[in-house]
């Protein structure tokens, strides 16, 4: 019977999210391929200092530790290195005892059309270009920025931000083109009727599973809505998530307010927004992810 990954929650990720690859990648940019090759053969066995994203790896490789029988979560490494330049990032990854055996070494490439070879719900990268493809291709996927000091503790919390993140952007149109009186109205006459999803309503509901492996009051992982949105904008979000049942443990509707205090305060390991203002805000507090996605990267500007 060949491999599949049917029930796992699959990510794919970077090099460059997983570890830091600053040095070697300013020797890539300022002396050249040639220079970035033998810089990483001569340090393949020097262990690479984790990246920003590689709190959230760890922490979502621990639960398969945490559920009997067969890994429920599964990680691969997609690369523009080739498999020469890449053997320094496996030897990292055995170096942190990293349970990730499976990777794409592009050779220079975009390594994105693996992700839908692979099956991922989540594509995290450092190039905007790779992840703009991905979800174009239909992946939830984010650029990840350098963040503040990730959270101790061993339980996973993961915000989101709403329109054209969990949901699409079809309300946030509206605000944009018609102001937030003819948006509040819109939303207030459509209360019972559901958003249809965003870019991460799959990413999301792969959690959901995931958190009804345990019991309410022991599930190591902790999702947050945090939104722009205030009351009266709130119902549609609330039967929205009804209607899809799905879990969202914390709902945060702040009118506006910046994200960044109550991202610290709910100890996000990642962030998710479509608005690299609030992005570049989140990150000087928690590690934050950029998706390019909905009216706010189409040159239309900012929303909720």
């Amino acid at each position: 019977m060949p491999v599949t990954f049917d029930g796992k929650l699959v990510v794919a990720i970077s090099s460059r999210a997983l570890f830091d690859l600053q040095e070697s990648h300013h020797i890539f940019e300022t002396q050249g391929l040639e220079a970035y090759q033998a810089y990483q053969v001569a340090h393949e066995d020097e262990p690479l200092q984790p990246g920003d994203a590689f709190p959230l790896v760890r922490k979502l490789l621990n639960l398969n530790n945490l559920m009997p029988g067969e890994p429920r979560v599964e990680v691969i490494l997609l690369s523009r290195n080739s498999s020469d330049t890449g053997l320094r990032v496996f030897n990292s990854i055995a170096h942190y005892d990293l349970p990730i055996t499976r990777a794409a070494f592009a050779g220079g490439n975009s390594p994105h059309r693996y992700v839908s070879a692979f099956g991922a719900d989540l594509f995290l990268s450092t190039h905007p270009e790779d992840v703009r493809q991905a979800l174009q291709a239909g992946f939830a996927a984010a650029t990840i920025l350098s963040a503040g000091r990730a959270p101790e503790r061993e339980e996973l919390r993961i915000a989101f931000d709403g329109d054209a993140v969990l949901f699409s952007d079809e309300s946030e149109r509206i605000f944009q083109q018609d102001g937030l009186q003819a948006f509040t109205e819109n939303e207030r006459r459509a209360a019972r009727q559901p958003l249809p999803g965003g870019p991460f309503k799959a990413f999301l509901a792969a959690l959901h599973q995931l958190q009804a492996e345990f019991p309410e009051d022991r599930c190591p992982i902790r999702t947050a809505l945090v939104t722009a949105r205030s009351a009266p904008a709130h119902e549609r979000v609330v039967r929205t998530l009804r209607s899809w049942n799905v879990r969202i443990d914390e709902c945060l509707f702040l009118g506006g307010l910046a994200k960044g205090e109550f991202l610290r305060a709910f100890e996000a390991d990642m962030f998710f927004d479509d608005q690299e203002g609030h992005v570049a805000s989140a990150s000087e507090h928690v590690a934050a992810g950029h998706v390019p996605a909905g009216v706010a990267n189409d040159g239309a500007g900012g929303g909720s």
